[in-house]
């Protein structure tokens, strides 16, 4: 660890490099752990395993960051300026799915961001100038009885004592037992993955039982070949010994979960890899896995998830893809997938929107796979699938891979149903506009028109017309978008379709705001309103509140207006919308001038612009507020001096999300790691803080356990604890998440 952290102080580029199971991403995380004092803004950590398609990676770095792609810019441009000014490290983690992209990406945001280093996990080098590719080791095994008694410690030794005491209590490395556990790992070439699967044996037979059954495996290995086997072989054999071990039941579900792209939940396991011959036993046998240490249960919220490690889950897929009956496989994760994103539009407009949202996000990596699957499999099944993923990527800013899947699919020669191509052509052109891409709007829309008037579905004509309304709203058509707005929303009112009734509506009072019909407007946002407060909606109604403020303001109503965006930015602190953040934040700078508060509204404008740079997307983007933004600088500059303007600047760029939040709304501001707080009963305490800084370091439970004086059964409940509060499913999130804390804090 030591070499890589100075290799990171020489160096902007260090690659580990090794055979998967080697331990590389465990050494990654504890070096970014011990290292993230030493950069202003601290660790990034983006995991690339279960992406596969390179054309993404943009999207997934930024997505980690949280710089999201809602401009007119490239997301490519967007993270440059935003990592421009900034000094950190960031992580990729499994680049080697991805390496000819992830090598692009390195040279390009080394070369603009001077502060940036980057350390990368991958089983090959990246391949670009400057990188040092640092070869990773196995875990240190003594290799004679004498070692071992003159140096009692081994990291490989430590591993298999760690996990065998997880599923034998009490378990311990003494005089009796330890010799074997060294050849144990001998034998096992010190493989991080072979030594965790090895020791889960211990449930049902002793250390000699494994070590002989090794010992016999190896000898299949050498058998005829002078030559030792290879360390991959190695791995290779303790999986087949894992995989010979399992029952017939066990060996067909672990082939069939291998399906899965990421972690998964039971349900989704029952309906996808029952079939008639595991349906009644699925949650013995998935048990039965997860003793066996080929199936991880991650710990995190009311819903329990499951997940294997890459090298698991490739071993399984091979086995699946050997099989007859791996196309139906194929066909019943797709429809599962399908039906989840139908599910979650049909409930968009409710109290679940919050819920529905982690979970899309908890299944992206499926998601995807499913999109991917359906551009060969089903072009139909992916289409309706899009089109019911919009509002997932609308509500959390995805726009480039939306449209980079709906592009796909588009493409396809077959021909899906009207209904589902004019949703997904509407979804596109919306996306197009807000990204500033005119040219490909127009061609959506124009492809929409055709298609509206060969049908007869007046849903289709709807969907058409309120994709032809923001294309007019874009270019400036208001009499053109007045018009198809409002038949859109006529469409959707008499339908009831209360999902599509925002957005027409939210369209309709946009177009009257810059139509200077600030009535007709609010007349319009309160309709919607009062369509998202009834169902318990939250994103929508976020956006509909701040548009009201900003018409009520306009129309002499100062005071309304500053209640309605305090409301507003209570719902996007709430979920983390850094845009609603952001233009709540710009709004009040505007009624904060306007009161003769200038040094206040120039310490609100500063830290809106900055929150601005992370989404991608100014803080004024309709024409008719430019002149609102240009008359609160005058009179802010007209009052402030040089230095006070500048120190009001600083003060609002310093801000984070939360300190910026709780400054405009005149509350005390939180540390952004409130060490030890405890104040809410969901707030981690002093002592899960304390261990998340140790798992941030990349230290086990037992490493935890002994840095505290602890025992290991007390340090994995308060991970657990941990990862409950926190809602994350894995020790990296909690990684990702100190870190992240980390470079709020101020220096």
């Amino acid at each position: 660890m030591a070499e890589v952290k100075n290799l990171l102080e020489s160096t902007r580029l260090v690659t580990l490099t090794g055979m998967g199971g080697v331990g590389k991403t465990r050494l990654a995380l504890r070096v970014a752990g011990q290292a993230r004092a030493g950069f202003a803004n601290g660790v990034v950590l983006v995991e690339l395993g279960e992406l596969r398609d390179a054309s993404l990676l943009v999207n997934v770095v930024a997505d980690a960051m949280g710089v999201r792609d809602r401009s007119a810019r490239p997301l490519l441009k967007v993270l440059e300026d935003f990592l421009a000014p900034r000094n950190l490290l960031l992580v990729l983690d499994n680049c080697e799915q991805v390496l000819d992209a992830v090598a692009k990406l390195s040279e390009e945001l080394l070369r603009t961001s001077p502060g940036l280093r980057m350390l990368m996990t991958s089983r090959e080098p990246i391949g670009i100038s400057g990188e040092v590719a640092l070869p990773i080791s196995p875990l240190a095994v003594p290799n004679t009885e004498q070692l071992w008694k003159r140096q009692p410690r081994s990291d490989a030794v430590t591993l298999f004592a760690e996990r065998a005491a997880a599923v034998v209590p009490g378990f311990r490395v003494a005089e009796d037992n330890k010799l074997t556990i060294v050849r144990i790992c001998q034998r096992l070439d010190g493989l991080p993955l072979a030594i965790e699967l090895a020791a889960a044996r211990l449930r049902a037979i002793s250390p000699e039982e494994i070590l002989q059954r090794l010992a016999d495996r190896y000898a299949l290995l050498t058998r005829g070949n002078k030559d030792a086997p290879t360390r991959q072989q190695t791995l290779r054999m303790c999986i087949d010994w894992s995989y010979d071990l399992c029952t017939p039941g066990e060996q067909q579900l672990w082939a069939r979960l291998s399906i899965f792209a990421a972690s998964f939940e039971l349900n989704a396991a029952e309906a996808i890899c029952g079939g008639a011959q595991l349906a009644d036993d699925l949650l013995d046998t998935v048990a039965s896995l997860i003793d066996k240490s080929i199936l991880i249960r991650e710990h995190a919220g009311p819903i329990a998830r499951f997940r294997m490690l890459d090298t698991v889950r490739d071993y399984g897929r091979e086995k699946a893809q050997a099989t007859t009956e791996y196309p139906e496989l194929r066909r019943r994760y797709r429809n599962w997938y399908e039906q989840l994103a139908r599910d979650a539009e049909a409930d968009w407009i409710g109290p679940r929107q919050l819920k529905w949202i982690t979970r899309l996000v908890a299944e992206q990596p499926n998601l995807r796979q499913t999109l991917e699957f359906c551009v060969t499999d089903d072009f139909e099944c992916g289409i309706r699938m899009a089109g019911a993923l919009f509002q997932s990527w609308l509500a959390r800013g995805l726009f480039s891979e939306g449209r980079h899947w709906i592009a796909r699919l588009l493409a396809c020669e077959a021909e899906p149903g009207d209904l589902d191509r004019a949703k997904a052509l509407y979804a596109a052109t919306v996306m197009a506009g807000v990204q500033g891409d005119l040219s490909a709007a127009a061609a959506l829309v124009e492809e929409g028109r055709a298609l509206a008037h060969r049908s007869t579905d007046p849903m289709v004509r709807a969907h058409i017309d309120l994709a032809n309304g923001y294309l007019a709203l874009y270019t400036g058509e208001i009499d053109m978008a007045l018009m198809l707005f409002d038949n859109a929303t006529h469409v959707y009112t008499e339908r009831n379709d209360e999902l599509f009734q925002v957005l027409g509506i939210g369209g309709l009072g946009l177009t009257h705001e810059l139509n200077n019909d600030p009535e007709r407007a609010i007349e319009c946002y309160e309709r919607g309103l009062a369509i998202t407060e009834a169902h318990g909606e939250t994103v929508y109604r976020s956006y509909t509140l701040w548009a009201l403020a900003v018409a009520v303001w306009r129309h002499g109503d100062r005071t309304r207006a500053d209640q309605l965006l305090r409301r507003a930015l209570h719902v996007g602190r709430h979920i983390n919308d850094l845009l609603n953040v952001s233009i709540c934040l710009q709004a009040l700078a505007w009624i904060a001038a306007e009161e003769q508060h200038h040094e206040r509204a120039a310490v609100l404008s500063a830290a809106a612009e900055q929150l601005s740079l992370s989404v991608g997307s100014p803080t004024v983007f309709l024409p008719s507020l430019l002149e609102c933004q240009k008359k609160c600088d005058r009179e802010v500059r007209k009052v402030l001096s040089e230095k006070a303007l500048a120190a009001a600047h600083r003060k609002g760029r310093g801000l984070g999300v939360a300190e910026a939040v709780a400054y405009a709304l005149h509350e005390q501001a939180p540390a952004a790691f409130a060490r030890g707080s405890g104040s809410s009963p969901a707030a981690p305490t002093k002592r899960e803080l304390e261990v998340a800084e140790l798992v941030a370091e990349g230290l086990t439970n037992r490493e935890v356990a002994a840095r505290l004086t602890i025992s290991p059964r007390t340090a994995q409940g308060h991970v657990e604890h941990l990862l409950a509060k926190l809602g994350f499913s894995s020790r990296a999130q909690i990684a990702a998440w100190v870190m992240a804390a980390t470079r709020h804090e101020d220096p």
